[in-house]
């Protein structure tokens, strides 16, 4: 075997952590000292490649088939494209083998479906199918470790799904080192990549993640495949978040929900009822925040917490937000809402467990902070969503109209929300106040 620096290309006649070349860390891969065979070029069933004038390409529907999970189909956006690769990762016993084993049950009722297990028994995994239910005769078990004795199986009859648990223990045998390697799961991805894509199946690979929450192993593996989901859940917590951040098929940060019970686990179909947090009376520090997951507005509970600090430098947590944008929301607020926070402490966070990526969520933080400073609560039937910048302006944020429908079919009666958001004549049921800056809805309230 050799081994090759990716920053330079140079070559070693063994692994280093240090290229002696360029001088990078962490470069040095192993490769096949002899050229791949010819089988490498292609699978059974793939044509030999021409140039086309894509003005001749006839545009084409993906072809999708329902999973039988209403909220992975949501997330896959819309079923699982014929041979597309979906790569799907989270933390240890989260639940990524129970909801691949629930979505081969139902895909084997009407097609054959492969589970590939390399690092449970088969009579652990015919455990946990039992207790799930599933019994359908078009899924199969195989325990196999190795990819070349894998595709073989499948040259006869290839299956509509293969799902393979998982990719770091896989291993093929133009690489010796051990499987679980750099070297090994990109090699590995990149025939089972090769193979689906000839034979039109749909492929699921189940990833590790590191201690830092990322999908372990080389970053070209999210690029080889064609989805990328993360299963996500707060510890202690019922509840599961499946997000999509990769969909070549699909909306991207699209999000399922599901709940763990005995049985497996079970859709949720208004998460907005469950991240809802019903007090009996108003608190302070709350706000109802209407914010969007993917292609589906979703209302949230975000709470905070001031208090004085004993500290010279005031701490700053937030859970579910990112934490440099805390930091400047609370400057803008200083600034522009007359709120000073330099000597409080101050705690964010979204209930559930969910993580807001998008903007929207600047005024229900600031608003929520406000209220626990001054103990004062905000109205149980008030939700709001809005942009800020730096300068106190409050900017509308996409698709508006539909997070204010949200509010309505969920009970609110007000709605605080930039002026560019509002359409004309509003939303029946809704008092909408429309803001233009950010002392404008302090004031509003």
């Amino acid at each position: 075997m050799r081994f090759r620096c990716e920053a330079c290309g140079a070559q070693l006649p063994k692994w280093a952590g240090r290229c002696p070349e360029c001088g990078a860390w962490n470069c040095i891969q192993e490769v096949p000292e002899k050229p791949a065979p010819a089988s490498r070029a292609g699978y059974a069933g793939m044509e030999t490649a021409e140039i086309l004038p894509l003005a001749r390409i006839p545009p084409e529907q993906a072809v999708r088939r329902a999973t039988g999970i209403g909220e992975l189909d949501r997330v896959l956006g819309g079923g699982l494209v014929q041979g597309s690769v979906v790569l799907i990762g989270g933390d240890p016993g989260i639940g990524k083998s129970t909801l691949l084993l629930q979505a081969s049950a139902a895909l084997g009722r009407e097609a054959s479906v492969l589970y590939v297990t390399g690092e449970e028994s088969p009579q652990q995994v015919s455990l946990r199918a039992h207790r799930l239910g599933v019994r359908e005769k078009g899924v199969h078990l195989l325990a196999e470790t190795q990819v070349e004795r894998i595709l073989q199986h499948l040259t006869d009859r290839p299956p509509r799904a293969l799902i393979l648990d998982s990719i770091q223990t896989l291993f093929t045998d133009r690489l010796e080192s051990a499987p679980g390697s750099v070297s090994q799961v990109r090699e590995s991805a990149a025939q089972i990549v090769r193979w689906a894509k000839g034979t039109g199946t749909a492929v699921f690979l189940v990833g590790h993640v590191t201690k830092e929450g990322a999908l372990a192993g080389p970053r070209v593996l999210e690029h080889m495949v064609d989805t990328v989901l993360y299963f996500e859940g707060e510890p202690g917590s019922p509840y599961r978040l499946v997000r999509a951040v990769k969909n070549r098929f699909g909306a991207v940060n699209e999000l399922g929900v599901f709940l763990m019970t005995d049985q497996g686990l079970k859709e949720v179909p208004n998460p907005s009822a469950i991240f809802l947090a019903r007090h009996d009376r108003p608190v302070p520090g709350s706000a109802i925040l209407i914010t969007r997951e993917g292609t589906r507005p979703l209302m949230v509970e975000v709470q905070a917490l001031v208090d004085e600090s004993p500290l010279a430098n005031p701490r700053r947590v937030a859970l579910g937000l990112d934490p440099n944008r805390l930091s400047m929301l609370l400057a803008v607020l200083h600034r522009h809402g007359g709120v000073p926070l330099f000597d409080q402490d101050v705690f964010v966070n979204v209930v559930g467990g969910v993580r807001i990526q998008e903007t929207a969520a600047d005024l229900a933080v600031l608003l929520a902070v406000r209220s626990s400073y001054r103990d004062v609560p905000l109205d149980l039937q008030l939700a709001v969503f809005g942009e800020l910048g730096l300068s106190g302006e409050i900017r509308p944020v996409p698709n508006g109209p539909d997070r204010l429908r949200e509010a309505a079919k969920h009970g609110m009666k007000r709605v605080i929300a930039p002026k560019g958001n509002v359409p004309k004549g509003g939303v029946a049921g809704l008092e909408i106040l429309e803001v233009r800056t950010l002392r404008e809805a302090l004031e509003g309230l």
